[in-house]
């Protein structure tokens, strides 16, 4: 066996989701090797859990999906929830050899499925210990212009980096932005202003996603105007976007255009809380500089930050509900424009470097092993 798989199982395991004795964990594993499924069940009972299995298969369930019932939907949702509400714990591997793989599954009967399953989502965030992670392909390597093996060996870096040297600074910019009023972004395309007041901010290393590197908290709700245009391109629900562009009055997008504006708006119109913010995060992986299309690595780009149409976070609670949570991307270093964002007035990042000291231990140079 891999010996890296035995390292990313103990970080899964260990750090992410503390596993204890006697706790049930619930191995989600989609379209990854079996060596690393095996890897995950020693490590859980090395720590006295007691682990299950699900296998999961993308070709599938796009076939379930495309052409399912709300019955069918239903009867997934009444199996699935009890199952979970037995887990303490839940650790999600996600490979894919096609992320287009649901491109052509229709936006209503997608919107439809996730409305119907949601409880079973909404238990495992709010109620288990739980980190989700992709899996290396061949696929992610070709979205990072990578080779195969030079992708894996990227991939097992980001993973298994010591999340612990994060946590001073991630401290730091939590207590920040939980004495922010006012936040102001600015940069090529975007100048947005909103407020977090009274709003918590999340610190995120390593103990949610896999890889992680960010503090997120969430705008109020109706305080978000002007425009903010994206610049890494991203896939949602199994269809490529990019040059994603957002006009804002009140809170709520007004304008949305992109290479591919009507599917676009057609997400934003799944329901009423599409249109409104549920995040807002600062990322900071310094191995992770370039996107990939694949959200959970994207939003973790060093000098970026995510700006989420959809559902809040309860630790972040603004109330905003809805079907979807889109973690759409700007990355504000030099080499992509630059872009400065202000708490309350002051500025604190530019051109994605942190420029107050207490920050300073989040930038790149610091999280890499430098002072």
């Amino acid at each position: 066996m891999d010996t890296r798989y035995l390292q990313l199982a103990g970080v899964l395991t260990g750090f992410s989701t503390s596993l204890k004795k006697g706790e049930h964990v619930l191995i989600d594993a989609f379209d990854i090797p079996d060596d690393m499924v095996v890897a995950l069940v020693r490590e859980a009972r090395a720590r006295g859990a007691v682990p299950m299995v699900n296998i999961q298969h993308s070709r599938i369930n796009r076939a379930l999906i495309l052409d399912g019932t709300d019955t069918q939907f239903q009867l997934a949702a009444d199996m699935e929830l009890p199952r979970m509400k037995k887990m303490h714990a839940y650790i999600a591997l996600r490979g894919a050899g096609n992320i287009f793989e649901n491109s052509d599954v229709p936006a209503a009967q997608m919107k439809n499925y996730t409305r119907i399953l949601r409880p079973v989502l909404d238990y495992r965030v709010k109620k288990t210990k739980w980190v989700v992670l992709r899996w290396p392909t061949a696929s992610m390597a070709q979205q990072a212009r990578m080779s195969t093996e030079a992708f894996e060996d990227f991939y097992f870096r980001v993973c298994t980096l010591d999340y612990s040297r994060m946590i001073p600074g991630m401290k730091a910019l939590q207590e920040a932005l939980e004495k922010t009023d006012q936040v102001q972004i600015k940069g090529p395309g975007t100048d947005l202003t909103f407020s977090i007041k009274n709003i918590p901010a999340i610190p995120c290393g390593g103990q949610r996603n896999i890889p992680d590197g960010e503090v997120f908290t969430a705008p109020v709700r109706d305080s978000v105007e002007g425009v903010i245009q994206y610049n890494a391109p991203t896939v949602y629900q199994g269809t490529s976007f990019s040059d994603v562009r957002l006009v804002f009055r009140k809170g709520k997008i007004v304008e949305a255009t992109a290479n591919n504006t009507k599917r676009l708006n057609e997400i934003f119109d799944s329901d009423p809380g599409a249109r409104y913010v549920g995040e807002f995060a600062l990322g900071f992986n310094p191995h992770i500089l370039e996107p990939m299309q694949d959200i959970l690595f994207d939003e973790k780009i060093a000098g970026s930050f995510h700006f989420t149409p959809g559902q809040c976070y309860d630790d972040a609670y603004n109330g905003n509900k809805s079907s979807i949570h889109w973690d759409l991307v700007c990355i504000q270093r030099p080499e992509y424009g630059g872009g400065e964002i202000y708490f309350d007035g002051v500025l604190v990042r530019k051109d994605g470097v942190f420029l107050p000291k207490s920050l300073q231990k989040l930038n790149r140079k610091y999280l890499l092993g430098g002072k």
